[in-house]
């Protein structure tokens, strides 16, 4: 063995580090100029058709008969396709897929039937020269149905709730230790109370949209995604052709929170049209198309039960969730899985049930599970301080558990007690009235509230490629997306430090499916799994560089690797000193390139509990008069790992903080019991938090680095922002006014009669 294999990692010691610094984004100046090109904005292909999706006027029932006669005669009309003449498509398959994989990437087909299982699911789809033809030309179709009665009404079907298979993310249904029920029964103090979430909407900024290119046999297809191989494998599964053949690009994404894991109606369709008509095929789905068509939050109703002894020890923990899901796919958020690592209790359980509606499925939005979730039970956390007399932090850290209440295994690193101290002296937390509505302002009741936050870190498998040329500029490769959250600058931050080089001098290239494979943006494993691949993939070319050198200069022989060093540009090999461009252009003209990855989460996350931690803290104002609620000022202290760029995480923090107030205050899709369709089905009813209603927003980090993590020490971020945020506000709507609101949102209408 060589010394350098011996020691395989050339050092890159004495180079100006880059993580951990506030860099800006290295891709704001495109955007703000409009060269960031989005999935609707691509126009290197000619002769672009336009697509414009009909939906049901039903929730549920069949076709019984179609004209398109006026549509097709129609100004420049090319073609409309309806279920009677769609190309041929798979079966969509049971409501639930044998293993989670399979939830991404099954076959989904349009117009391949009848049926009509929700709301505007597409009837029909018109393609014409430009897109106004196409909306009127849709409109001239005449569609006939039979409607069925439909089940649209949670809280009229709870008797018949089902226990799903598994939950989201292949948790288990129902966790079970110790016995529950009698530890409950005995407690010296009991809390039974139960919340209401309601049905929310993504919205992300960029609709969803897509442009579908055939060439022969293959697809290429433009459009926003947060997960690439899935939606090659979808797109692959669906149009029964080899995944070789697809390939999907997506530079920038506008938004997703979950809505662009996996391929919908304006993909499918795309590709199926593209290819009748034999041009490229543009459609993107209307702001109302995506209340149906884009994925939704599910309404759930939680049943919190907490027994506690008279100091406040928990001897007793249950969440019960049941979850509105579609009968024709099933979803189950896991929303009360991260009870079961959160709190110390010797009896707890935990359970998830589901009842099947006549809807389009709901899907993974906005940290799922955990944001309802932690709404309902740091809201019940609070009413169980209050029965104790304990200050809520208090109670909180009397029960802090030693090792995960349910795996008993030790955990990588937890800060929450950390997390709610630190915001607590930062916020002013000694200044709050513990007797509810005896703050004031004027006429404003003033109140303070906590919630503390946790979430699962995760890992997936991914991979990188990186090739430095002879100019000395390195080019990093992988299928990743940027949905907004600063990949593409984190992951420049990563690459620099690895490689010795500035950050001007290198170029990351994501979302084309021709890269490397990642795991995606999603479940806030993005920064980890992206970022630990292309360190490792530095590493490579790192040890590539090196052993070449050896091998083409004998003077370099006997060179051990701690002689080697990468810093600044340069790479020091003993005594000589060269720039790394010279070399590369001197022994590689071409340039040299190497991969690197890392393997889904294994042995560390089985023998550690790997979480996120935060402590949110609101002040917030209601009108004594009108029971308007006025946010005051807002506080969180985050403890994620290692932060990789404080500038791009605070944004994310913030973010999932107005989220949280959004979900306490306003935000709310109402789903017609009647007919099944979402009445506010666009953003002029649809509520969101706007910049008056947004208060001064603190994010304050504690930083740690978690070796079990990754190699990076880094743990997810963006999703955590929004676990417990509402709750918080909640909490402090009480101590403001003593009124507990359990259904949510918190609107004025729910604090008018109790503060008359």
């Amino acid at each position: 063995m060589t010394d350098n294999q011996a020691n395989p990692s050339p050092s890159t010691e004495g180079a100006q580090r880059h993580i951990g610094r506030p860099l800006d984004r290295v891709d704001g100046i495109p955007k703000v100029t409009g060269r960031a090109s989005y999935a609707y904005e691509h126009s290197e292909m000619a002769n672009i058709a336009h697509g414009y999706i009909q939906g049901a006027a039903i929730a549920k029932g069949r076709i019984i008969a179609t004209d398109t006669t006026e549509a097709e005669r129609a100004p420049d009309v090319l073609y409309v396709m309806t279920h009677r003449n769609a190309p041929a498509q798979p079966e969509f398959g049971p409501p639930v897929t044998p293993t989670v994989p399979e939830v991404f990437t099954r076959a989904r087909p349009m117009l391949s039937s009848d049926r009509v299982r929700f709301y505007d699911e597409p009837v029909a789809l018109v393609v014409a020269e430009t897109f106004e033809a196409a909306r009127a030309a849709a409109s001239l179709i005449d569609v006939r149905y039979e409607a069925e009665t439909g089940r649209y009404d949670l809280e009229a079907h709870l008797a018949e709730a089902y226990a799903p298979q598994r939950t989201n993310a292949g948790f288990a249904t129902d966790s079970n230790i110790g016995d529950f029920e009698s530890a409950f029964a005995t407690a010296a103090v009991r809390l039974d109370a139960s919340y209401t979430t309601p049905y929310q909407h993504h919205n992300p900024m960029e609709p969803h949209a897509t442009i579908a290119v055939w060439s022969g046999d293959d697809l290429t297809v433009y459009t926003g995604a947060q997960t690439l191989a899935n939606f090659r494998a979808g797109m692959a599964n669906t149009l029964q052709i080899a995944p070789e053949r697809v390939r999907i690009v997506s530079p920038f994404t506008g938004g997703g929170f979950g809505s662009k894991l996996i391929v919908h109606a304006d993909t499918v369709l795309a590709a199926l049209a593209a290819r009748v008509v034999q041009r490229p095929v543009k459609i993107a789905m209307t702001r109302q198309q995506m209340f149906a068509n884009a994925g939704h939050r599910a309404k759930m109703r939680h049943n919190i039960r907490l027994g506690a002894d008279r100091n406040g020890k928990l001897a007793a923990l249950g969440h019960d969730v049941i979850s509105a899901t579609s009968g024709f796919e099933e979803f189950c958020e896991q929303s009360a899985v991260f009870a079961r690592s959160l709190y110390a209790a010797e009896n707890r359980l935990t359970r998830h049930r589901l009842v099947a509606m006549d809807t389009n499925r709901g899907e993974w939005m906005r940290s799922p599970g955990e944001a309802p979730g932690m709404f309902a039970f740091e809201c019940a956390m609070d009413e169980m301080a209050e029965e104790l007399g304990l200050d809520p932090i208090e109670f909180r850290v009397r029960n802090e558990p030693e090792l995960d209440p349910e795996n008993n295994v030790p955990f990588s690193t937890r800060n929450l007690v950390a997390c709610m101290r630190e915001g607590a002296r930062r916020f002013g937390w000694e200044r709050r009235n513990a007797v509810p509505r005896t703050m004031r302002d004027g006429r404003f009741l003033v109140g303070y509230g906590m919630a503390a936050a946790i979430r699962p870190n995760y890992l997936g498998a991914s991979s990188a490629r990186v090739r430095l040329g002879g100019n000395g500029h390195l080019t990093v490769q992988l299928d990743m997306t940027d949905i907004g959250t600063g990949t593409y600058t984190i992951l420049t931050q990563i690459a620099a430090d690895a490689t010795g080089l500035p950050p001007s001098a290198v170029r990351v290239e994501l979302g084309d499916s021709n890269f490397p494979r990642t795991a995606g943006s999603g479940g806030s494993w993005g920064a980890a799994s992206a970022g630990s691949a292309v360190h490792n993939a530095c590493l490579a070319l790192r040890e590539r560089i090196v052993a070449e050198a050896r091998r083409r200069d004998p003077s370099l022989e006997n060179l051990v690797a701690a002689d080697v060093v990468f810093t600044n540009g340069e790479l020091r090999l003993g005594e000589r000193t060269e720039r790394l461009g010279q070399l590369v252009g001197r022994l590689w003209p071409s340039g040299i390139e190497a991969e690197g990855g890392v393997e889904r989460a294994g042995e560390a996350f089985r023998n550690f509990s790997q979480h996120s931690y935060g402590a949110h803290f609101a002040e917030i104002g209601v009108d004594t008069d009108t029971g308007e609620i006025r946010m005051r000022r807002m506080l969180t202290t985050i403890g994620a790992g290692r932060i990789l760029n404080p500038k791009t995480a605070r944004s994310q923090i913030i973010g999932g903080m107005v989220w949280g107030i959004g979900a306490a205050l306003m935000e709310e899709t109402v789903l017609d019991s009647r007919h099944g369709h979402f009445v506010n089905h666009d953003l002029a009813e649809y509520h969101v938090p706007v910049h008056a209603d947004v208060p001064p927003l603190e994010v304050v980090f504690l930083e740690e680095h978690d070796e079990k993590a990754n190699v990076l020490g880094s743990k997810g971020l963006g999703e955590l922002s929004v676990c417990g945020t509402s709750a918080a506000v909640a909490n402090a709507v009480y101590n403001a006014t003593g009124v507990r609101v359990r259904e949510f949102p918190i609107t004025l209408d729910k604090l008018l009669s109790e503060l008359a």
